[in-house]
């Protein structure tokens, strides 16, 4: 079987891409309800429609302001290579790929599957400072680790 060789670098960077085209679509709709509400003529349902709006707007920010937490914590993933899994490793299970960044959660790179979880995760917390050959068991499924990058 051929081995796949997978670049961390270039996933780091799809990862910030796709945290970077979601706040970008969010802004986008953020905008266009705001413009709604102010297009919304005095009806006799004006009130309700505007408190409507100003809810999913307020529900939209909050969003926005978790992605941009979270475009704040890629910042601080480093591209280093260890031995040892830590903030910013690749991890190749024998079930899954991992990369230990953001709680961005599945993504697929080049039509490879990936997670991309958070250090507080409770697999982030299983695998940390684990190494390629170490085995480790999480609500009953049992991975051994292949790589590290």
């Amino acid at each position: 079987m051929e081995k796949i060789v997978f670049e961390k670098n270039d996933i780091r960077n799809y990862v910030k891409k796709v945290i970077a085209e979601k706040i970008e679509k969010l802004k986008k709709f953020i905008e266009f309800t705001l413009e709604a509400s102010r297009d919304i003529k005095k009806t006799p349902k004006y009130d309700s429609m505007r408190e409507e709006m100003q809810e999913e707007i307020y529900q939209m920010q909050k969003q926005l302001g978790a992605l941009n937490d979270l475009q704040r914590n890629m910042s601080k993933v480093l591209n280093n290579t260890t031995g040892r899994i830590q903030l910013g490793s690749l991890v190749i299970t024998n079930k899954a790929r991992f990369y230990i960044s953001v709680s961005l959660g599945e993504f697929f790179f080049e039509g490879d599957r990936f997670y991309a979880i958070s250090p507080e995760s409770p697999m982030a917390k299983k695998m940390m400072g684990m190494k390629p050959g170490d085995s480790f068991t999480l609500n009953n499924i049992h991975q051994k680790i292949v790589e590290v990058l």
